[in-house]
C-alpha cells in the first residue's frame, strides 16, 4: 500500500511516518511510504497514493486547494487531513476526506484511523471483481405504444416534469410517461437522486456545487436536503471505479 505524508514540517513527516511504519507492522501490512513536503509535490507524481496523510497550512498551496485538484483529476486516494486547525472539518466533507485529525493527537486515534484507512483499501479491491463483471443492462421504456430498450449505462441523466421522463442520453433525449421513484429503482446504485426532479448516472458527473451538478452534458439541480448525501455517495463511487482502473 503506498502511503503518502505531506507536510512542510520535516520533524513532522518523521514522527508520522515513524509511527505510520510501526502500526503497519502491527497489522502486517505492507506499505511504501513517501514524504512531500509540498503540495506541489504532491500534485505532481505520476502515480496517485492509496492513502495521503495531508496537512492544511502549507507555504505553497493550502491543503485544501491541493485535495480539490486531487478530486478534480479523479484521483480515489484514501485522504487523511492532519491539522492543528478544526474549522476546516466542513470543507474536509466536500473534498471526501475519509478523516480528520487534530493535531495534537494520541497514537491510538491514529492507530485507529489507519487501521481503518486499511480496511477501506481492502474493500476497494474487493470490490473490483463485482465492478468489472456486471454486465451491461438495459431498461424498457414505452413511447406512443412502442417499447424501446435502453442501455443504463447511456443515460447521462433524467428530469421529470408534469409525468414525462427525459433521458438525456449519449445518443440524444427521449421522452416518456413514468415515476421517477421507478426509474432510481430500476437504473441501480450507479445513479443517485439529487432533487426530487434529477436523477443523475455518477459515471458523467464532471464537478458540483451545492446547488449544481455538472455532467458531460447538461446540468442536474441538487437540493440542500441530497446534497449530502450525494457527495457521500459519489465518493464511494469514484472509490469503486477507481480500484477497477476506471473500467466501465
Amino acid at each position: 500500500m503506498k502511503i503518502v505524508i505531506c507536510d512542510d514540517d520535516y520533524k513532522m513527516q518523521q514522527i508520522l511516518q515513524n509511527k505510520i511504519e510501526r502500526i503497519c507492522k502491527e497489522i502486517d501490512v505492507e506499505c511504501q511510504i513517501i514524504c512531500c513536503s509540498s503540495g506541489k509535490e504532491v500534485l505532481d507524481t505520476q502515480q496517485e497514493a492509496d492513502v495521503l496523510f495531508l496537512d492544511i497550512q502549507m507555504p505553497d498551496r493550502d491543503g485544501m486547494d491541493v485535495a480539490k485538484e486531487l478530486r478534480q483529476k479523479r484521483w480515489n486516494t484514501i485522504l487523511i487531513f492532519v491539522t492543528a486547525l478544526s474549522e476546516y472539518v466542513y470543507d474536509a466533507f466536500d473534498v471526501g476526506a475519509f478523516h480528520y485529525l487534530v493535531k495534537p493527537f494520541e497514537d491510538e486515534k491514529l492507530s485507529q484511523v489507519l487501521r481503518k484507512a486499511v480496511e477501506e483499501y481492502e474493500n476497494r479491491y474487493r470490490a473490483m471483481a463485482d465492478v468489472q463483471g456486471q454486465q451491461p443492462k438495459t431498461i424498457l421504456i414505452r413511447q406512443g405504444g412502442v417499447s424501446s430498450a435502453v442501455s443504463v449505462d447511456s443515460i447521462i441523466y433524467a428530469e421529470v416534469f408534469n409525468r414525462k421522463i427525459t433521458l438525456h442520453t449519449t445518443d440524444g433525449d427521449m421522452e416518456y410517461y413514468g415515476k421517477m421513484t421507478e426509474l432510481s429503482q430500476q437504473v441501480g446504485n450507479n445513479f443517485y437522486r439529487t432533487h426530487r426532479a434529477y436523477l443523475v448516472n455518477l459515471y458523467y458527473v464532471e464537478k458540483y456545487d451545492a446547488t449544481t451538478i455538472w455532467l458531460e452534458t447538461g446540468t442536474a439541480l441538487v437540493s440542500k436536503k441530497q446534497f449530502a448525501g450525494f457527495v457521500k455517495q459519489y465518493m464511494r463511487y469514484i472509490s469503486k471505479r477507481g480500484a477497477a482502473g476506471w473500467i466501465r
